[in-house]
């Protein structure tokens, strides 16, 4: 459906009008938790030793994509996360496993912009016992319902073009791509286009659902495996599918 034309007094078209924005707020860096995940603030000392332990199973290849990492030792890591947490954007999360406590990843919030009402969610580090998982589908479920609460109007996902697996991803957790942005910064001595996704608030309430519909129990078997695929309930959410 095209979008409507509103025109100024001057007979240009320009953006629907927004009379009662006022921004979104700030997020209050607090736990976030359902689904049997939790989103607790980065706490170095607590959370560091299980993320390093965490992370150790990987053989490394989860850090080619990001700016930072792998790390020589578990004391390097540690100073890594003491810088994380010291900022308040981006706005570090530990994504941990509610039933054992156990610490699994870290997620983020960035380039927040309240009085414009947009965020992105980023700074992805999964370890591989939370790659494609059902608790990191609940980490980014709920992360991304906390903005829209927060009354944030779009919601941002940026990976390195190269990046599949980020790629997918995004596609499947009902992001819309929105095009590529060509040598845009310069990572670990090599040059990085970065590949643009969104939600917007008006797609968020159908998005939503399919969350609450593929995180349910009931979307699973007695093997712990899906029923429906999150793809298939969120394609219709997005506005390319590309």
């Amino acid at each position: 459906m095209a979008a409507d034309i509103y025109l100024n007094e001057f007979g240009q078209p320009v953006g629907a009008p927004l009379p009662d924005w006022r921004g979104a707020a700030f997020p209050p860096h607090h736990l976030l938790s359902g689904w049997g995940c939790q989103l607790a603030p980065l706490d170095p000392e607590r959370h560091g030793p299980g993320l390093w332990q965490a992370f150790c199973s990987d053989s490394g290849a989860m850090w080619t994509y990001l700016t930072s990492g792998p790390f020589a030792d578990e004391a390097a890591m540690g100073s890594w996360l003491q810088q994380c947490a010291a900022k308040a954007d981006p706005q570090f999360y530990t994504i941990m496993d509610a039933k054992s406590g156990q610490a699994l990843g870290l997620a983020s919030y960035l380039r927040i912009d309240p009085l414009a009402g947009t965020m992105e969610v980023g700074w992805l580090h999964f370890s591989p016992a939370l790659q494609q998982s059902r608790l990191a589908t609940a980490a980014m479920a709920l992360m991304m319902a906390n903005a829209f609460a927060l009354g944030y109007r779009r919601y941002e996902w940026k990976c390195n073009a190269l990046n599949q697996p980020s790629w997918r991803a995004a596609l499947r957790l009902g992001f819309s791509y929105e095009g590529t942005f060509r040598q845009s910064r310069v990572g670990k001595g090599r040059t990085c286009d970065a590949a643009w996704f969104s939600v917007i608030d008006s797609e968020w309430p159908a998005l939503q659902t399919c969350f609450e519909r593929w995180l349910a129990d009931a979307n699973f078997d007695e093997q712990g495996r899906q029923r429906l695929r999150l793809s298939e309930l969120t394609a219709a959410c997005r506005t390319n599918n590309d």
